[in-house]
Order: C-alpha cells, then structure tokens, then sequence
C-alpha cells in the first residue's frame, strides 16, 4: 500500500469513486482512494438511482448534465454496464401553479440545453394508460432522464479509476488529518470484522498526501471534527418501498410497443413511483422525516436500515393507488429506510474546506448518484486547474459561516427533506430556525410589518406589509401579494427617500504596512485616496469574478472592506489566505472580519440629505453634506445626534443616498433618530425586494447573479473598474480568457401580471443567445427590467430580443447601461 500520494480520496461511495476517476482522467497519476467498509457500503448501496437531469441550479444542472453524458461512455471504457435505463422524467401537475413553476423550469432548463415537452393530460393517458390523468393540469417531460443502478455505476467509475492507475484500497479507515505546512499526514486505521461489526484493528500507518479530498457522506460530522471544521452535512432518513409485480403492468409491457413508463414525479402528493421489475417502487418526500447520525455514525451501523414507518407514508401511498390504480393489487415487496445526507439548502458542499490548505470537501449530496459524475469533473477542474468552467461558488462549503451549529444543520436539513416536492416559489421564504441572527433594530422592523428573508442567517427586510399580511400567501410564480408594496417602496426612493436595513453586508478590515501593497495586487481597480471610496473586483486565477468589493481608505495603509452579506466566510476565508501568501513578499498585514460590529443603514432618494440635515452635529451643520465637503464616492466621519457614523457617499439604488455604517450597540437609537426626521419628508421603509429592482435601473451587477466565477469582469461589461495600467492578480488570465458573453440590461414587455425572476432563456431571431440573471420590475419604466449575459454580437443597444416566460416568447430590448440616470446626475445632486 503507497504511502506517499498526490492525492488521497476519503470515501468510495459513488462521489468518490467518481473523483478519483476525474483526478486520474485530468492527468494526475498518483491518486489513492481509502474506503473503511466496501465500495458503495454508504448511502450509495441503497439509493433509489434515478438521474433527474435538471435542477433549478444552474451549477447543479451543469452537473447532472455531464454526469449522464458520462454514465453513457463507462461501458465502453470499462466493460461493466452501470444499468442505465433512459426512460425519461415526467413531473405532473395537479394545480396551475405547479404548472407555472414547471414553465419556469422549463425555460431555465433551456438556459442549459437540457430538454423537455410538456404533455396535456390526454397525451400522457395516451401514452402509459396506467397513469390516472382526469385531476391533472399538464406535466414537464424531460425525455433524457431515467435512472441506474447505483452499485453497478459506483463499481464501472472504479473499475475505470484503476485502469487510469488510481490505487483503491479497502477496509482502511482515516482517523486524524495534520498538515505539515506542505503536505496532508493522515493517520489511517486498518478495520477488521468482528462479530458482525467493523472494528479497528492494531494496524495503523500515514499516508502523506499533498491534496485530501473528503466524501465521507453519512461520516461527514466525525470528518468535520477531525479537521476542526463545521459542515451542515447531516443525515435524514428516506424510505422507498419495492412492490411485487402489478399484472396490468405486466400485460402493458407485453406489448413491444409501449415503453417503460419514466419516473413518475407527482410533485403534489410528495413522491415519485418508477418501475421495478414488473412491478412499482415507491419514493417519498414525507413531512417529520427525522435527520439522523448528528454527532456521528454509530461504529455498529454499516450497510444498515432504519425501521421503516409505514405511517408516516402513508398518505404518499394512497396518493400512488390513486395516481397509478393498478398497483393496489400488488402487495410489498422490500422496504428501504436508510440515511440520505442533506444540507440546509439541499446543494451539496463541494470545493475548499475553510481555512484548510489543499483540503476539499465533497459532502452532502441528497441526490448523490446523479450529481457523482459531474462533481467528480468539475472538482478535478478546480483542484487540478485552479477554477471549474463553471461557477462552483453555489456549492461552495464557505457558504455557512461558524455562526452555524449541529442543531441549525439537523432541524435545517428536515425542513429541506420535506420541501423537495412543495412549490419552490422564487420569492418562497422557510421558516425553520428562524430568526437566529438578527440586527438590534429587528423587533422595531418587525412592529412596522417587515416581511424578512434569510441571508447568511441574518433576518432582512424583504419588503413592508400592512399588518396581519401573511407572506406565505403571498408567493407566486407571477406578481405576488406583496408586489404591490414593493412597488411603493421602489417609487418612495426614485421620488422622496426610504431607508434599508443593510446590516447583513460582510464588512472587512485590512490595514498593516503591507496592505496597501497587497491590495493593489489582489483587486483589479485603482486603489482609492484616503476618505474616498472605489468599486473593484478580487478575482480568481482564471481571471473571473472572485468578489467585489466596496473599499474605503481610512488611512494611508487601512482599509475598510464591504462586500456581500450572503458570502462572509467565503470572502473572509479567500482574503485570509491570500494575505498569508502574500505578506512575506509585501509586509505585514492584519484582516478582522468586522460583520457584527458595524450596522448599516441605507439612505436614498431625492429627500435623503434633508432626512439627515435634520439630525446631522456639526459645526456647519448647512455644508457638511454638501457636495462640496461631502462629494460622491467619498467616506466621512459624521455625528448623527449622538452616534458617530461612517458615512458612506453611495447608493445601490441609483439615487443621492448614503450608507450609515455605525456602532452595532448603536443601532435602535440611530433607528429612532432617522425615522423621527424621517417623518416630516415622508420617508418610507425599504425592503430587499424593491432594492434589487432599483439596482437593475442602474445595471449595477450583483454578485452571485451578474458577477461570478464563470466571467470576467470585461464579460460583466465593467471595464471603467478595471485598472490595466497595473499588475493583479488574475490579469494575464482575465486577457486570455477573452469575450465569450457580455451582460446587458433589457426592458422587457412582459405578461401583465408576472415578471421574469433571473433564471429565463433569451433568445435573437430564434437562436438561444444567452439567459437572465437577474429580473423584476421597473418601476421608472412602468415595465419589466433584466439583466442576464448573451452572446458579444447580440450586446447591443437596440437588439430585439425574446424572453421565454409561462412557455410564450415575450419582446425585450437591450437598453444602454444604466438605463434610468446614466449620467448619475440625480447620485451627484448638490444641496
């Protein structure tokens, strides 16, 4: 057994076998998997094997995407056939709802080349007669789906693993990981069986690697204690029975013309039934499934199962008699209970482990043989090459920050099991463990009718309803209940002033003798003059997005760091580390992640300085926002009453504003103060919703939308922050990456209740040419508004273009940047 390896892959499920395989396949020749039981023991030996090709994800759906393309070559390559049947995915909808959230699939769907029909009841009764259709409004058919044998799949991936000379052992179990300073040291146990038990044995060795890769699925938790970190990676329990054979089936199938029948998702009864040997299985997504192995995988439980709980199915299966009546004659066959790993938002963690060097983590996959393949090559990408073609930061472990703990994870993950089937509305808000992070002047809001969302844990307004509103009501695939209000508040920013709570944004401190040196290397904009302010971008190696930054100079070598409020530990975990890279060459440098120190208002509109003038402590008290000694993009320290505020000249929103940056303890007092001035100038309170729609006024880019890691700055069209004159970081690769799609704004003359939510297909003269990222309504325009990327012929201003929303091509034009106040003259007013 090696010793000594490139890389050394932790678990041999599918996910793992599957990274092996791409590490090996991407030119790394010495790989090593460790599985302590068999290949396939975990989760893998029991799942249901279905390959659902499309997830709302964009990143997901590129995964499943290759990971079927990929099944389909592994006989070939290996001589094992993985048992892959493509019978195809038929989702069917009882309500018009469900149907508009499948339209909505739909048209994502195409952003990805992934294809679907969608059937009428009748086509479907015509097509697998079994299947009861007189209560449904339609169904999404997705012909390329099916599903596989997991084990067969996991066995063909290893199989291919070592034809490329990847070593896999068995029975080995990793059992402490220390990093060198070069290299990984795992200390790994040989497991012995021991009266129907795995035990440890008196073997041990070390394994040096220079790369650890963990997929431990159900182990996940001891994994995370072993390397000192948090993943929300935990366990729920998921049943699926097998029935005996169903004789109407039998006698359909008999007949060499019909087909097999495609996994059968009814969304609205929480299950999915697909055939089984003449016969029904069974699948549910059932309410109070409870979450599993939180502390740790008891060492008795190996290749077990749990009790199964027929009651607890037990609607799910009348719902099955009533969709599919024939299968009332068959009676049970097996029944599976085991655990399925889950994270709170249902994606899996995949990428860098935070704060860990050369350690990366594949944990958490609820539908884990689907997404194996392509996790498997896009995680080769990033490790081998530096970046994946796609956007991985969805998936990224960082995205839950050490704020998060085993209770969060456990209650989170059973939320997420039961809602795989609920309707995900765009807007739709979960309420489990919730609120947990939330800003001083919370309960002030609340008493105000905020209707909140969640973001990084944080409570923040989305939006202000009168009181007994009920925002689960509200939500729609088209102009929900509470677009009315978002509306007003839009309109209360262009033509008066509102406030928004933006406490939740990341906010970093970097300073030291190195700082500045550092920072002109890791953003690609000119570094801003002390008191001023500037927009840049840290980007990756592949020259993409990384994160934008807001930086204020503060002094000559300190600086002041704002950036999104969803990406905290993502931003702080890339800045960490980079700092320590570079300072041996720039100097010493300091970084405190001062999230929960500072709160943040934001002011806008027309009336903002007149809110704050009436508050404002200075010696010229009539100049001191004036544009003379308070110009745009500048920082200065004001008194508002009695707090000290770092004022901020800038505003998401497109409108004279700034951003009140202030002591956290000082929140509820700053609060009173603004909305008392407030009172007299009609100052209205703003949630998220309206922001995002102002913004795109603005074509002011949002990361995790607009900007990402799978474009560059000069693809996002923002080539004014981007300073060519200087060396940074990712800047030869920025230049060779080129102009492969360009982001654009479009008004768009949509239906007349519902507006495009970001994830829509475009297209030019009938060629798909790009998708939205973002979209809304304007409330400048009286239209609907979107910003997306589309191919750099079609970015221009004036293009007719198609926007595919309810499965209708609707007309939209690509407008100039910054389509409301391009030349910001209303953001520079004087007074």
């Amino acid at each position: 057994m090696k010793t000594n390896v490139k890389a050394l892959v932790v678990g041999g499920g599918a996910v793992g076998t599957s990274i092996a395989y791409h590490l090996a396949a991407a030119g790394w020749d010495d790989v090593m998997l460790l599985e302590r039981d068999e290949l396939t023991s975990g989760s893998t030996w029991h799942a249901a094997g279905l390959l659902p090709y499309f997830n709302m994800s964009y990143a997901t759906t590129h995964i499943h995407d290759y990971s079927i393309r990929f099944y389909k070559t592994l006989e070939e390559e290996t001589g094992l056939n993985a048992g892959f049947a493509v019978v195809g995915n038929l989702r069917m909808a009882q309500t018009d709802e469900r149907m508009d959230e499948y339209m909505l699939y739909a048209s994502t769907a195409e952003t990805c080349g992934v294809p679907y029909e969608f059937m009428t009841p009748d086509e479907v009764k015509a097509k697998w007669p079994l299947i009861r259709t007189e209560d449904l409004k339609g169904a999404l058919y997705h012909q390329t789906d099916g599903y596989i044998n997991p084990a067969d799949v996991t066995m063909a991936m290893a199989k291919g693993a070592r034809q490329r000379g990847v070593a896999i052992e068995r029975k080995w179990q990793a059992d402490a990981f220390h990093w060198n300073g070069t290299h990984w040291e795992v200390t790994v146990t040989k497991m012995v069986e021991k009266g129907g038990n795995l035990v440890p044995s008196e073997e041990q060795m070390v394994i040096t690697a220079e790369h650890v890769v963990t997929a431990s699925g159900n182990h996940a938790q001891r994994t995370a204690k072993m390397l000192g970190i948090k993943m929300p990676a935990i366990p729920v329990e998921h049943q699926f029975i097998v029935m005996d054979q169903d004789p109407a089936l039998v006698a359909f199938r008999k007949d060499a013309g019909n087909p097999e029948h495609p996994v059968i998702r009814d969304a609205d009864a929480q299950s999915y039934v697909r055939e089984e040997r003449g016969g029904w299985i069974l699948g549910v997504y059932e309410k109070h499934a409870p979450a599993r192995f939180e502390y740790g995988v008891p060492d008795s439980f190996r290749a077990d199962l749990f009790q199964l709980d027929l009651e607890r199915i037990e609607s799910q299966y009348e719902a099955m008699i009533h969709r599919i009546p024939s299968c009332e004659e068959s009676g049970l066959k097996d029944d599976f209970n085991g655990p399925i790993c889950y994270t709170p938002d249902g994606n899996p963690l995949v990428g860098p482990a935070p704060g860990l060097r050369n350690m990366w983590l594949a944990e958490g996959f609820s539908f884990g043989i689907t997404a194996a393949g392509g996790t498997g090559y896009y995680l080769a990408q990033l490790m081998v090459k530096g970046e994946a073609e796609i956007d991985m930061a969805s998936l990224d472990p960082k995205r839950y920050g050490d704020w998060m703990t085993t209770e969060f994870a456990a209650r989170k993950n059973e939320e997420c099991y039961e809602h795989v089937y609920i309707l995900h509305h765009p807007d739709e808000e979960r309420p489990a463990c919730r609120p947990l992070r939330t800003s001083p002047a919370y309960d002030r809001q609340a008493a105000r009718g905020a209707q909140f969302g969640w973001v990084n844990g944080w409570e923040r307004p989305n939006y202000f309803a009168p009181e007994g509103f009920n925002d689960h009501d509200a939500r729609s695939f088209r102009r929900g209940g509470w677009w009315q209000y978002a509306v007003e508040e839009a309109k209360a920013v262009r033509e008066g002033v509102g406030l928004i709570d933006a406490t939740a944004f990341t906010k970093h401190v970097v300073k030291g003798p190195g700082a500045t040196a550092f920072l002109d290397w890791f953003t690609c904009n000119k570094l801003p003059s002390v008191g001023r302010i500037n927009l840049t971008y840290a980007l990756t190696g592949a020259g993409t997005t990384r994160t934008e930054y807001t930086i204020v100079r503060i002094a000559q070598d300190e600086y002041y760091l704002v950036s999104a409020g969803a990406w905290t530990a993502y931003d702080s975990d890339y800045l960490r580390k980079a700092i320590e890279d570079k300072a041996p060459e720039f100097g010493y440098i300091e970084c405190h992640d001062v999230t929960t120190q500072w709160g943040v208002f934001a002011i806008a509109g027309p009336k903002s300085r007149d809110v704050l003038n009436e508050i404002v402590k200075d010696g010229d008290p009539e100049t001191v926002l004036s544009n003379k000694r308070f110009p745009w993009l500048t920082m200065r320290n004001i008194e508002l009453g009695m707090c000290p505020v770092r004022a901020i000249r800038v505003a998401y929103t497109g409108e004279l504003g700034w951003e009140l940056h202030h002591p956290i303890e000082m929140q509820n007092y700053l609060f009173d103060q603004l909305e008392k001035a407030g009172e007299k100038h009609g100052m209205k309170l703003v949630g998220a919703r309206a922001q995002n729609w102002l913004r795109q006024e603005k074509s002011y880019r949002a990361f995790g939308t607009e900007l990402g890691r799978d474009a560059t700055p000069l693809e996002a069209d923002l080539p004014r922050f981007v300073d060519l004159s200087k060396e940074f970081h990712g800047k030869a690769a920025m230049e060779a990456h080129g102009i492969n799609a360009k982001c654009v704004t479009l008004l768009i003359d949509g239906p007349e209740d519902a507006d495009p939510w970001g994830r829509e297909v475009l297209y030019v003269e009938g060629e798909r040419t790009g998708r939205l990222t973002s979209g809304g309504y304007s409330v400048a325009f009286g239209k609907s508004i979107g910003m997306g990327y589309v191919k750099p012929e079609h970015a221009v201003v004036g293009t007719k273009m198609k926007v595919k929303m309810f499965d209708q091509l609707w007309d939209a034009e690509i407008a100039e940047d910054s389509p409301y106040d391009p030349k910001n003259t209303t953001i520079r007013m004087d007074g």
